[in-house]
């Protein structure tokens, strides 16, 4: 019969070696931005008393200091067309800086958007022309799938 230091210490061991397996697993890009990448996720979706919170995390990875963005942003329905095309002003963001930026969009149901598309930087202050765009990743936490 085993004794009871015994299976605690074979207990620890077992967790800590769960707790390391799933530290592992967590992506590097969820930590740090992707070199010489613009990273913008789609962070949540929450119903607000306007309509839609919606939530992004942005990181610069970057050479350069973007002093100010804002991204053209097409929101799809249910029915896969396009419900509306917005701009939202993300401010700056620092190079290596993780930033989170929150939009209140009125009159947009949460659950009827579908996906988003980032048609275009129409501002993007710092970078070469073209670059915000062109240096674009997107990825979402949610089942909505957000495209660059």
């Amino acid at each position: 019969m085993m004794q009871a230091g015994a299976i605690l210490s074979l207990l620890a061991l077992t967790l800590g070696a769960t707790a390391q397996a799933e530290e592992a697993a967590v992506p590097a890009a969820q930590t740090t931005a992707s070199k010489d990448a613009l990273d913008v996720e789609l962070n949540a979706l929450v119903p607000s008393q306007k309509g839609c919170m919606m939530t992004f995390v942005a990181r610069n990875g970057m050479a350069v200091p973007v002093t100010k963005i804002s991204f053209e942003l097409a929101f799809f329905n249910q029915k896969n067309a396009v419900d509306r095309i917005t701009v939202l002003d993300f401010r700056d963001l620092p190079v290596g800086k993780v930033r989170v930026r929150q939009f209140d969009m009125p009159g947009v149901q949460c659950d009827s958007v579908s996906r988003i598309i980032v048609n275009d930087t129409p501002v993007c202050d710092g970078p070469a022309a073209g670059e915000c765009m062109g240096k674009l990743t997107t990825r979402s936490q949610l089942s909505v799938p957000f495209e660059g």
